[in-house]
């Protein structure tokens, strides 16, 4: 009780912990193409990072670095120029921009002059050109002001959006700089690459510059990691991002170590596996947006079948935290490297290991409090908690801060997500055995402590998972 939300967490388990600067860099959607779900995964993921470094008292950078430069904005300045329309732009700039997209990138491979005017498109932007950087800062501005509205919903929030744009010219500097270490191979096709093995291992060869000296997605991180630790000076930078690019990382991080920096070991690479099957009623899922309605559609309608929630002041609002709780808890019980199956079904089951589960154990613990509250709370005597469901919970309870330890240890949530069912499952017992109502004050206060107790450690729990705990569905 006294502990509050820093329950566990002043465990001697972390008494020696040195306080460390900390960049995580998650989320990172691409600017024209549609936030799906391997960036809400991203998303989540590196929320929960950064709330526990937090939490551990580390000062955490949180840094959204959005995919907002390259050849896909040749494409799409080409392809607004064709088949864009301002009133559809500003009403729906995502989905707007992903039409576009997906028309301009047809015809290009049809016809060579569409091509040829993207390549053009995207020099001109790489040159500086006044009028094509106009356009691309408007799609830009317009996409982030609906990525906040998005990330808004989802209860997650940036100290930093930067871009791969912030690099193009720190890309350039890059180049001069490995060129000028001797780290810079020409190739025949005039293309510019670091040869990492030595030996001309082509699995090993990393391209950094394109044959119109344009940059590439690797030059820029290069950029962003050297100018991130000339910003934040950082003891530990974390990227969020799928399996897919763990090659890529292994290669910045080796060309940044042989360019001089030591400090790339630094430098740590939190990959993660695939979201299969996320469908909503329409089909395949387009937008991250969808998803969110759908949950939130979908949480409405099965809590319109029970009756309490005709009290509720805002059920929009404690469907999608709750939709969200089933979202995240069952993204977050295995491991993150896995692949996994996402089912619907399992998403909104009320009973079993699910996030509506936790939600409505919240819930109903915090109507106890409301019931019971005002009678009881003040002074209790520990001695009266003798039943075999008490101890239980009050050795779980105790097992808190080794949860979060192993959690802080391999950046695993399961960890959490596991003792939080399963303290669920305990409290649930304790609930229909435990009662409060028929029994002597001085029990009754026990209980109530010791319920109140589990409410507020499933409250830490959930938060740092990226969960709004709900006091009522």
């Amino acid at each position: 009780m006294e502990d509050g939300s820093k329950y566990g967490l002043k465990s001697e388990l972390f008494s020696d912990l040195p306080q460390k600067k900390i960049v995580v860099e998650f989320s990172s959607p691409n600017i024209a193409k549609k936030f799906h779900v391997g960036h809400l995964r991203s998303t989540i993921i590196g929320n929960f990072i950064a709330n526990l470094k937090e939490a551990l008292g580390h000062q955490v950078t949180r840094i959204n670095y959005l995919g907002d430069w390259g050849m896909q904005f040749g494409l799409l300045g080409t392809g607004y120029q064709l088949f864009g329309y301002e009133e559809k732009l500003q009403s729906n700039p995502l989905q707007h921009l992903f039409e576009v997209y997906v028309q301009v990138n047809k015809e290009a491979t049809e016809d060579k002059s569409v091509a040829k005017s993207a390549h053009e498109f995207f020099q001109r932007l790489e040159l500086g050109d006044m009028q094509a950087l106009a356009l691309w800062q408007k799609f830009r501005d317009l996409s982030v002001e609906e990525y906040i509205r998005i990330y808004k919903r989802l209860g997650v929030h940036f100290d930093e959006y930067s871009g791969e744009s912030f690099y193009r010219e720190k890309s350039q500097e890059v180049l001069k700089l490995l060129d000028s270490k001797g780290l810079l191979q020409k190739t025949i096709k005039g293309t510019a690459v670091v040869d990492l093995s030595g030996n001309s291992d082509p699995s090993s060869i990393c391209t950094v510059m394109r044959s119109d000296g344009t940059s590439l997605y690797a030059t820029r991180d290069l950029a962003a990691a050297i100018d991130r630790m000339d910003k934040y000076n950082f003891d530990t930078m974390i990227y969020v991002t799928d399996k897919g690019q763990k090659r890529h990382f292994q290669q910045v991080f080796q060309i940044l170590q042989i360019m001089g920096y030591d400090w790339a070991k630094r430098c740590q690479h939190v990959p993660f596996g695939v979201v299969k099957g996320m469908k909503t009623r329409r089909g395949d899922v387009t937008f991250l947006e969808d998803v969110l309605n759908e949950i939130r559609l979908r949480m409405l309608q099965n809590m319109a079948s029970i009756k309490t929630t005709k009290e509720l002041e805002n059920p929009q609002e404690t469907a999608e935290r709750v939709g969200l709780a089933a979202l995240i808890i069952q993204d977050f019980r295995g491991l993150l490297l896995s692949d996994y199956q996402f089912s619907w079904d399992r998403v909104f089951q009320s009973r079993g290991d699910t996030g509506v589960f936790l939600q409505y154990t919240h819930a109903r613990l915090h109507s106890l409090e409301t019931t019971f509250g005002c009678g009881y709370l003040n002074d209790f005597n520990t001695a009266c908690l003798q039943e075999p469901q008490s101890v239980s919970i009050l050795q779980h309870l105790l097992r808190f801060d080794e949860v979060l330890y192993r959690s802080s240890e391999d950046i695993q949530p399961r960890h959490i997500v596991s003792y939080l069912l399963t303290l669920s499952h305990l409290a649930a017992v304790a609930h229909r055995t435990l009662p409060i109502k028929e029994s002597p004050p001085e029990v009754a206060g026990a209980r109530l402590h010791l319920f109140r107790a589990v409410r507020s450690v499933l409250a830490n729990g959930m938060k740092l998972l990226g969960i709004t705990p709900v006091c009522r569905m």
